[in-house]
């Protein structure tokens, strides 16, 4: 992956960015060519094997799946298991896709076989000076949190100017105690824009957030980025909860030469009292609504009707039942149903 050009201080890219504008804090960028594994985009579901799918897993994972059926897209399906992994919950995961009645292009692209990918492009940010060496621990960053013009939650820049002789020896004393560093990405901007299906140009800060696990192990927002890249995925649908992660995901495509992405950040599925929907909440996955005898034809009716759609029964009527501005017109509000009488 070469970084062969440069984007200048004229040069902006498909969301309005420029590199020498005050939000984005650069007068220059080096960025690649962009390689696209394919002649046609895709969209994506990529779920964490962690869990059942629940009900808000379900809805986002049929919007994604109809948004590229009705922009003419792939779909592709990815396990991303390279951090929380529950036994025999993969499988289970495709079953339950299956079941509901969403199918994909290709095989399902398991994360953890991508692993000397995701090396090489750890190696690639290193060499071109887009990443630096973390000695921090939780507490530390968690005490220096309060640090002038940092946004909550991000980063202090503690180790992001370390003398070459401190780095030295810190990289002893980790040697020493049989610890490594984590690697961050040394982000060349503070601010960047995305275009959102639902938010429109959303500009968020960019974090120099993890790319390496200090244990060796790549960091979800690397890997997010470099797999999408190789299974040509050109538009992420997932829900609004990551809508701040697109910043910093996005400059990190664009300093590996990838395509621009176009994002879809969807409203979640919460239980009543505003949390995220749990095991506390009653039955919310295929399998313990079954014991129910709740079926799918039951569950996708339900779905449908949280977007507006009425009286259809499977994932097929449900798609020639949209297009592009239903879905746009999706409500931005959470769905909040009553649980206990949804399926009454």
């Amino acid at each position: 992956m070469a970084f062969a050009s440069t984007l200048t201080s004229q040069a902006h890219d498909g969301a309005g960015n420029s590199a020498s504008s005050p939000e984005n804090s650069a007068s220059e960028i080096t960025i690649g060519e962009g390689h696209p594994e394919h002649a046609l985009g895709a969209g994506r579901f990529a779920p964490s094997p962690s869990g059942d799918l629940h009900l808000g897993n379900l809805r986002t994972a049929l919007l994604a799946w109809m948004w590229a059926r009705l922009t003419d897209r792939r779909f592709v399906l990815r396990i991303e298991d390279i951090d929380r992994v529950r036994s025999g919950s993969a499988q289970r995961q495709i079953d339950e896709l299956k079941a509901l009645g969403i199918d994909w292009d290709g095989e399902v692209l398991i994360q953890s076989s991508r692993a000397k990918f995701h090396d090489e492009a750890v190696k690639t940010l290193l060499r071109n000076g887009y990443a630096f060496e973390c000695f921090c621990s939780r507490k530390d960053i968690r005490e220096a949190a309060s640090a002038p013009h940092v946004p909550p939650g991000h980063y202090p820049g503690t180790c992001l100017h370390l003398s070459a002789s401190e780095i030295t020896r810190k990289r002893e004393e980790f040697a020493a105690e049989g610890r490594r560093p984590a690697l961050r990405l040394k982000a060349p901007v503070s601010e960047w824009t995305v275009h959102d299906e639902y938010f429109g140009q959303y500009t968020g800060p960019v974090d120099h957030f993890v790319i390496q696990r200090s244990d060796g192990a790549p960091a979800y927002n690397l890997a997010v980025v470099i797999d999408d890249a190789f299974q040509g995925v050109d538009q992420v649908v997932r829900g609004d909860d990551l809508l701040s992660q697109s910043p910093g995901q996005a400059i990190l495509a664009r300093l590996l030469g990838y395509p621009t992405v176009t994002y879809a950040h969807v409203p979640l599925v919460l239980a009543q009292s505003g949390a995220r929907l749990a095991k506390r909440d009653g039955a919310v996955t295929i399998e313990e609504l079954a014991e129910r005898v709740v079926t799918i034809a039951q569950i996708i009716e339900v779905l449908a009707r949280s977007m507006g759609v009425e009286g259809v029964h499977s994932a097929s009527q449900l798609l020639e039942s949209m297009d592009v501005e239903k879905l746009r017109a999706l409500p931005q509000k959470p769905w909040t149903p009553d649980l206990e009488t949804l399926f009454a």
